[in-house]
This record gives structure tokens, C-alpha cells and sequence, in this order.
């Protein structure tokens, strides 16, 4: 199956499911409340457009909202799409714009395609396996993402702006000359993507819809999101959708 051919679809959900997000993290309510309710509302705007757009594909679809289908329905799907409508809910609520859109299209529950797009920043990146990774949405070589080298002796450390843990701090006490980045969703791992940070280790817990869009671009660019445990990708379609400790380097 020609992959490539689901993108444009992809990058059209996830940018209404911003527009979604936009309409109520821009109104005058937000502004004065800023509570679960609205959070709320904006998921469910945000997966309904989601839904939408993804309807004709015909792939079922897997996310927090659908997180009761139960593992003998869904263990034997060869394609289906993995999604978190509004990654960053801290954020959201924070209003400090660190917030994502992340649709991820799984085939035999490995991430092939990932679309990450943050609706306040206005940034969409998008890659797989096969094709690399981007940012924008074309394929222009211009726009492919390509790690460039850190030449110093600092280590960038990127870790979850809301989701503290002791296990963190003690991981990255482990280097002398850390530099400690902060950031909140799926945003994390296009630090990575983008050359602004070297590392990204997480203790704290994550689902699978976190992972899987950032998973695939990262794998554009023959980097893997791997379990701390064991250093093995992250798997996916699991009985239990709770991810382990993982990490993802660009240090040799």
C-alpha cells in the first residue's frame, strides 16, 4: 500500500482538530475559567474532527476516547490509526500554547506515518520510515529534518514541563554537563527532531497515543523510541495501552 497517499488527509484532520482546540482556547470563556470542562469540550471537538476526516479511510481508530474497545476487537487490526486529539492538557490549561495534535496511521502496530501539528505555534511536522521527516507540508528538500551534530561537551536534556519525577532528576544527574530543556506534549520529541535537544528520557506515565505520531517521524530519521528496561522500540496495540519508561537519543 502507497502510505504517502494518507497524508494530505492526515495534515487536513489534524489542522481542523486545531481549529477545534482554537476556537475554545481563544474565547473569552477560557480567558476567565480555564477549567476540565472546557478541556473537555476542545478533546471532544478535537476527536470528532479527527473522526471526520479519517471516516473514508476506513481504518478503526484508537485513542483515550476509545480506550474501552476491548484488545480481542482490536488485536488483529493490520491498519488503524492512532491519535491524542489535544497532547498537552497541562498546557492547555496552563495557556502557555505547548500543546499538540497528534494523528499516528499504525500497520501491524508499528507507527508508519505520524502527523504532529501544534495549532498556537503553528507548526506541522509529518514523516515515516520509508519518506524521512518534515516540517511544513511539503516534501521540498528544503523542509526535510536532519539531525545536525551537537560539537559541544553539554548534553541538552529535554524533559516534561508539568510531569516532574525523582527517577528524572536521578537519570540526569548521571551527566556532568546537562542542560535541562523544558517543554510539554509531543513537542518534546521534535526538540529532538529539530536538533535543539540531544536527549529525552521519560519515567513518568505516558499512553500509547502519546508516542506513536512522534515514533514514526522520529523513525524518519532513523531514530527509534526505545524502553529504558530493555532498549527495545516501544510496542504498540497492547493488552495494557500504558507505555513503559522509554527514551530517545541522538548520543552515540
Amino acid at each position: 500500500m502507497e502510505i504517502k497517499k494518507y497524508l494530505p488527509t492526515m495534515i487536513d484532520a489534524a489542522r481542523d482538530a486545531g481549529i477545534a482546540i482554537l476556537e475554545i482556547y481563544n474565547s473569552d470563556e477560557f480567558e476567565t475559567i480555564k477549567n476540565d470542562a472546557e478541556l473537555n469540550q476542545a478533546d471532544l471537538k478535537a476527536h470528532r474532527a479527527i473522526e471526520n476526516k479519517l471516516a473514508d479511510t476506513g481504518f478503526p481508530i484508537l485513542s483515550e476516547d476509545g480506550k474501552e474497545i476491548s484488545y480481542a476487537e482490536r488485536k488483529d487490526w493490520e491498519y488503524y490509526w492512532l491519535i491524542d486529539p489535544l497532547d498537552g492538557t497541562k498546557e492547555f490549561l496552563k495557556k502557555n500554547d505547548e500543546f499538540t495534535v497528534n494523528i499516528a496511521l499504525m500497520h501491524h502496530n508499528e507507527p508508519i506515518l505520524g502527523v504532529i501539528f501544534s495549532p498556537v505555534l503553528d507548526k506541522l511536522y509529518f514523516g515515516g520510515k520509508e519518506m524521512g521527516a518534515f516540517m511544513d507540508e511539503n516534501m521540498d528538500p528544503e523542509h526535510q529534518l536532519k539531525l545536525i551534530k551537537n560539537e559541544t561537551d553539554i548534553v541538552r536534556i529535554v524533559t516534561s514541563r508539568s510531569h516532574h519525577s525523582d527517577e528524572t532528576k536521578a537519570y540526569i544527574s548521571n551527566y556532568e554537563n546537562a542542560e535541562v530543556i523544558t517543554m510539554g506534549s509531543s513537542l518534546k520529541f521534535m526538540l529532538i527532531a529539530d536538533s535543539e535537544a540531544d536527549l529525552y528520557p521519560r519515567f513518568s506515565p505516558t499512553m500509547e497515543w502519546d508516542t506513536a505520531a512522534a515514533h514514526a517521524i522520529l523513525r524518519g530519521m532513523q531514530l527509534d523510541i526505545v524502553s529504558i528496561d530493555d532498549q527495545q522500540p516501544l510496542k504498540y496495540n497492547k493488552k495494557d495501552l500504558l507505555n513503559p519508561s522509554f527514551m530517545v537519543s541522538t548520543l552515540k
